[in-house]
């Protein structure tokens, strides 16, 4: 058997939604037992955020963020289902939880509610805003805190005249899922060097900050930051996107050296690209409009994949404008293994941890559970008998 960096690790995701639970997906795919704390019936709500593939049971973000974990439907606002996470919370090595601050008082579950169950125990704190100031107890989704809040929506648009753009489901969560990911590590290091837990934490008004720190940064040296301009309005005619023949986009990303423009004009049947205005960097920048004028004209002429074959030759850099649907069939996210099957369920794929060790082999991905689909099993494994386990369940402690 592999053996994997986190085996052994017992994590409690007692969180709802994305950027929680996905750090403990990544501790998932390294060996971590991970245990998802729900509350009985419904369960995470994020199981009702979208409407699910006919084909599955689970809509496709849970089914991707509750990989290998197991569920414990557990109501946390009974003081016996406060001892049963209790008694979980002993033996874990991480909890991990982004319930709003006075939730989590309402439900026991505050680092210091948890902290002399277990010194050794490291708490993740996920919050919308930050751990203090005014706005620390407000909820908050990836669209309001990372995406709004942080100057990325105002600035991700072609021109100030045009109106911000929504942000795609989990676009903010998933990457601040790696800064949680990030603290509960550099946590369990400090823990082998000292033998102690901690608590540690993240947010999505943070994550959003270091996600926009090139414009943010350049805001408090005191520069002017704007939106982007219209793409015909460019300041450089080889750092904007072109339409293909067949309705494809590409987007150039060619570096000012006048080496650059030598190979790239080699890719067109252009004399126009030999004039004397278009000669220097400056010169092209000046005439920018012009060019990329003259530029959407020749690349309609071809399909993307002849403008891909062409710029790849000469070696200059460029990005096609995918669409979610490539991605299943893209040569090299296959080759490169950024998409794994489901193992209980091979037609289904999912997306990889986006990082990897040498000579550590991954935690073949499990389907995500049902609510409470694992709750007696996991309950054995802590002590409690099959009679405490129906008398919990007769209760509606367990579900």
């Amino acid at each position: 058997m592999t053996e994997r960096i986190f085996d052994g690790l017992k994590v409690i995701d007692c969180a709802s939604f994305i950027a929680g639970p996905a750090a403990a997906t990544i501790m998932s795919d390294f060996g971590a037992e991970v245990v998802k704390i729900e509350p009985p019936g419904m369960g995470d709500p994020y199981r009702r955020r979208a409407v699910p593939n006919p084909r599955n049971p689970l809509n496709p973000g849970f089914l991707f963020d509750t990989r290998n974990k197991r569920s414990l439907a557990l109501d946390l606002r009974t003081a016996a289902g406060r001892a049963v996470l209790y008694r979980l919370v002993k033996e874990a090595d991480v909890f991990i939880t982004n319930y709003p601050p006075p939730a989590r008082g309402r439900l026991g579950i505050t680092y210091d509610d948890l902290k002399h169950l277990n010194e050794g125990l490291i708490y993740a704190s996920f919050t919308g805003y930050g751990e203090t100031g005014p706005e620390a107890n407000k909820p908050g989704f990836d669209a309001t805190a990372w995406w709004a809040r942080t100057g990325l929506m105002d600035l991700v648009r072609a021109g100030e005249e045009v109106n911000p753009a929504r942000s795609l489901p989990g676009m903010g969560d998933h990457p601040s899922a790696m800064g949680t990911y990030g603290a509960i590590v550099t946590a369990l290091y400090q823990r082998e060097k000292t033998g102690k837990g901690n608590y540690v934490g993240s947010s999505l008004l943070a994550n959003g900050l270091w996600a926009n720190a090139c414009s943010v940064q350049a805001a408090l040296c005191g520069d002017e930051v704007r939106p982007q301009p219209p793409r015909h309005e460019a300041l450089s005619a080889l750092r904007v996107h072109y339409q293909c023949r067949d309705g494809r986009w590409l987007l150039l990303s060619i570096a000012a050296d006048e080496w650059r423009w030598e190979k790239f004009k080699t890719c067109f049947d252009a004399p126009v690209l030999e004039a004397e205005r278009f000669a220097t960097n400056a010169s092209r920048d000046k005439h920018a409009r012009e060019l990329v004028t003259i530029l959407d004209k020749l690349f309609a002429e071809h399909d993307l994949a002849h403008w891909r074959k062409k710029l790849d030759e000469v070696g200059l850099i460029f990005g096609v404008v995918g669409r979610v649907d490539d991605i299943r069939h893209d040569e090299q996210v296959l080759a490169a293994g950024f998409l794994k099957p489901y193992a209980d369920d091979p037609q289904l794929w999912t997306i990889d941890s986006p990082f990897f060790l040498a000579g550590q082999e991954k935690v073949p991905p499990r389907r995500a559970p049902g609510v409470g689909q694992n709750s007696d099993e996991v309950l054995r494994e802590y002590g409690y008998s099959d009679e405490e386990i129906a008398a919990l369940r007769a209760d509606g402690v367990v579900a």
